[in-house]
């Protein structure tokens, strides 16, 4: 296959607090965090291609990019950088296509702001859903709200391999959760600092979250968690150990700022042989 990991969903301009600008969205953090993995990486995703380009130029040589043309590119205005998440959309890009053509040992479906397609056409071996983006609306203010996730998602729920969802959306994916787990994927539901639900069939595990004794930014963490487990899981790794490998990624990420945070393999590597001494 051409690419061992592929990633569907928005690219986003993240505005920060102090007003500074830097990509975003789950898409772009699982996609950089499969490359530094190791992995041949791609993002499929719609906005404005030169400021796309222009955003993510620092990490060209690390993810390819498809980006079908939009007149706006999703930005997301951020109060906060650690703690509860207070977002506001100030721009859309739009719905994707419907049927984005793929050729990759792993595709992710990583909706952002409900732009997110079903289903894919092409090739591919492992099928992973990070849900959030499919339950979020949002008003005149640009600020989200969480509802029920579409159910036309359901079939792609019962087509996954792995699904990561944080603790605060698992009540309004009850119905993907239950498509995915009468399928036989595995569903981890992570809840920030606290330990992860780790559920595979008929057995659920408590997975606990890895330290971070300063926290500076959260932003994307969530997204390099589950690009770590889903990409531990595709190589065959056991379910609790690719959850502890996911969760050192996700502090490693926690514990820096932006990107450049996102780590490698040795340094989580190094991470998990310091906690476990």
């Amino acid at each position: 296959m051409r690419y061992d990991y592929t990633t569907i969903g928005h690219v986003t301009v993240d505005e920060l607090p102090d007003g500074t600008r830097r990509p975003g969205g789950g898409a772009f953090y699982s996609a950089l965090q499969a490359s530094r993995l190791g992995l041949r990486t791609l993002v499929v995703t719609r906005g404005v291609p030169d400021e796309i380009a222009e955003l993510t130029a620092t990490f060209a040589a690390e993810i390819d990019l498809r980006v079908e043309p939009a007149a706006a590119t999703t930005v997301l205005a951020t109060r906060a950088l650690t703690g509860p998440r207070d977002q506001r959309v100030v721009s859309w890009a739009g719905p994707m296509a419907a049927r984005p053509t793929v050729d990759s040992r792993i595709v992710h479906f990583a909706p952002v702001a409900a732009e997110c397609p079903a289903t894919c056409s092409g090739a591919c071996a492992f099928v992973a859903f990070t849900p959030q983006g499919v339950t979020r609306r949002w008003g005149p203010d640009g600020r989200f709200a969480h509802t029920r996730a579409p159910g036309r998602f359901v079939p792609l729920a019962r087509r996954c391999d792995a699904i990561v969802l944080n603790a605060r959306e698992l009540p309004h994916c009850a119905a993907l959760v239950g498509a995915a787990r009468e399928a036989g994927a595995v569903i981890a539901v992570t809840d920030e600092s606290g330990p992860a639900r780790v559920i595979t069939g008929d057995a659920e595990h408590t997975v606990a979250a890895a330290r971070v004794d300063a926290p500076v930014d959260d932003l994307g963490a969530g997204d390099v968690y589950a690009a770590a487990l889903f990409t531990e899981l595709a190589a065959g790794l056991d379910v609790l150990a690719a959850a502890r490998f996911a969760s050192a990624a996700a502090a490693l990420r926690v514990a820096g700022a932006g990107a450049r945070a996102v780590p490698s393999r040795p340094e989580i590597g190094r991470a998990l042989s310091s906690a476990e001494g």
